[in-house]
């Protein structure tokens, strides 16, 4: 009998159909069933996956306490007002005595200079990523894609070049650099690699998200200006990611949504944070009143996005229901989805104290879901697009992370944004002796007067 093959079942169909088909026939058929198959072979999903990550931990001698940042003020020549609104602002900050700042604007009177902000920059973004390659024992040419972040500091040579300088990696290495993106950019980073990983399979990516103090710190006395001297600090993170499928055994999350949020088309949210001058011509960020409002807008948004990806079907249909009943009455409330059911853990960007009260309050979450960003915000202070990776190093070093956990990270930024991206773990990840809570996470929580 002659083996059944694909040729000869297509003759025997053709025959059944009395269609006469020609050998070249045969071979487009045969051709085109190929190529499709290819398609769809290639349109399969891609996983994306967190090796590891790593955050900086500024040494204690850049240790900013409190009374040394006011008194520091007042050597600085301020005017007595400015004195007093940043002193009331460090005051509810929910700060410790161990957050950071660079040398330079340790001195009196404060140097500003390129020299040290480059300075800056290299000690954050060397030290996270030495101590993460070494870690994953990763050699720096095996990286393919490199994305840098920093929202206003943007050097020529880019902060990307710096690090391929530094650590010697390949010339053919997609090197990118993310400025003006605000807090929120080192979701967009992961978004980006997102994309880039999944085009380019069985590639590894590395994020390096920081932001630099040096020239950023604001010497005039526009209260809005003032803000940001007294909430930003010293940090930085570097994460890799993976879309090889031969390192999910060692990954610890695989990422499941990333979900992006601008309000730019809306004038008060795009002039919420604002790089600008002030009537001395001198430099600063100016963060407006509204941005607790301006958040939960945004916030709004992203989660009516989020919520169907996420949230269990008996959630959804209860928050539906709810807004019908009160389209119909106006006299009921909308339900809040219990967010609880959807993850076992939250990363809230720490950008203030206000701010995350404000998540908590809204989202009815639990003290121990707001607990790493609390924490975070009272050792390290906001640290910028870093800040959810310090959460998510917090949550590893009390030991709570555990296999098919899923964990929400919430940052916003400039412009106004609000980005979400959800992972999920992938084995119980044991606590790391290298975080940068290494040698405090025994004394957390504490309670923040």
């Amino acid at each position: 009998m002659e083996p059944y093959t694909l040729h000869s079942s297509l003759e025997m169909l053709t025959k059944f159909m009395n269609i006469d088909v020609s050998s070249n026939h045969l071979f487009m058929i045969l051709l085109v069933i190929g190529l499709a198959t290819f398609y769809f072979a290639c349109r399969r999903k891609v996983h994306i996956y967190l090796i590891d990550f790593n955050c900086y931990c500024p040494p204690c001698s850049y240790r900013l306490p409190k009374a040394m940042f006011e008194e520091n003020n007042v050597y600085d020549e301020m005017e007595q007002e400015a004195v007093d609104f940043q002193s009331k602002i460090n005051a509810k900050s929910g700060f410790s005595d161990e957050t950071a700042i660079p040398p330079s604007l340790a001195q009196i009177p404060k140097v500003k200079a390129l020299a040290f902000a480059l300075e800056e920059a290299e000690i954050i973004m060397f030290a996270a990523i030495k101590d993460l390659l070494t870690k994953t024992k990763i050699n720096p040419k095996s990286v393919d894609i490199l994305i840098t972040n920093s929202s206003i500091f943007c050097p020529t040579p880019s902060l990307s070049s710096m690090v391929v300088n530094k650590f010697m990696m390949r010339s053919n290495i997609m090197s990118f650099n993310l400025s003006g993106m605000g807090c929120s950019a080192g979701i967009i980073a992961v978004s980006l690699a997102k994309d880039l990983l999944r085009v380019h399979r069985n590639s590894m990516a590395l994020i390096v998200s920081t932001e630099t103090l040096s020239l950023n710190w604001y010497t005039g006395k526009v209260p809005s200006m003032l803000v940001t001297n007294c909430l930003f600090r010293m940090g930085g993170s570097a994460i890799l990611m993976s879309s090889r499928v031969q390192d999910k055994p060692k990954a610890k999350y695989e990422l499941q949504h990333i979900v992006r949020t601008i309000n730019a088309y809306d004038d008060q949210s795009y002039a919420c944070v604002y790089q600008d001058v002030d009537s001395e011509n001198k430099e600063g960020v100016s963060i407006s009143k509204n941005i607790v409002n301006v958040c939960g807008d945004v916030l709004r948004k992203n989660i009516a996005s989020l919520g169907p990806l996420v949230l269990p079907w008996r959630e959804q249909l209860m928050y539906v229901i709810s807004i019908l009943c009160y389209k119909l009455s106006r006299k009921t409330s909308i339900y809040t989805p219990k967010f609880n059911r959807a993850f076992e853990h939250f990363c809230i960007h720490s950008g203030g104290r206000a701010v995350i009260q404000a998540i908590e309050r809204n989202l009815k979450l639990k003290a121990q879901d707001v607990e790493p960003s609390k924490m975070t915000l009272y050792r390290f202070g906001n640290t910028s697009s870093a800040s959810i990776w310090y959460e998510l190093a917090y949550i590893e070093a009390k030991g709570r992370m555990k296999c098919g956990d899923r964990v929400w990270q919430i940052a916003f930024g400039s412009g106004f944004k609000c980005n979400s991206a959800v992972w999920k773990c992938l084995g119980d990840v044991k606590p790391d002796i290298t975080t940068a809570w290494r040698d405090t996470i025994h004394s957390y929580p504490v309670d923040i007067l």
